[in-house]
């Protein structure tokens, strides 16, 4: 992983982005934060393990599909798959000691 502080190239009304094998962080201060840390390298598990092209395309669909059924832009970003494992599991610092392929598929459920 290599961490880069880019407060520019991230959008407006986010703190990080991964774009395997970078993840950038808007702030300084985040590169020391684990568990912001630890949501953005289960993305990059996820990334590898969807052999990254395939992981954007999936990701682009599927924030269509849950603008679609939301029709609120950070609603269906939060229900996109893989930030719902992001986000569900950025607080355990050994998940991906024991993490499972492909687990983000257990967070696709349509609510």
């Amino acid at each position: 992983m290599f961490l880069i502080v880019a407060k520019y190239l991230i959008p407006k009304g986010y703190r990080g982005m991964t774009l395997f094998p970078f993840v950038l962080v808007k702030y300084e201060f985040d590169k020391a934060n684990e568990t912001f840390l630890n949501h953005e390298k289960i993305h990059l598990r996820q990334q590898i393990e969807m052999l990254i092209l395939p992981f954007y395309i999936w990701y682009f669909f599927e924030f269509l599909i849950r603008l679609i059924q939301y029709k609120n832009k950070d609603l269906a970003y939060r229900n996109i798959s893989f930030e719902r494992e992001a986000y569900t599991k950025e607080t355990d610092l050994n998940y991906l000691r024991n993490r499972c392929f492909f687990q983000f598929l257990h967070y696709i459920k349509i609510k």
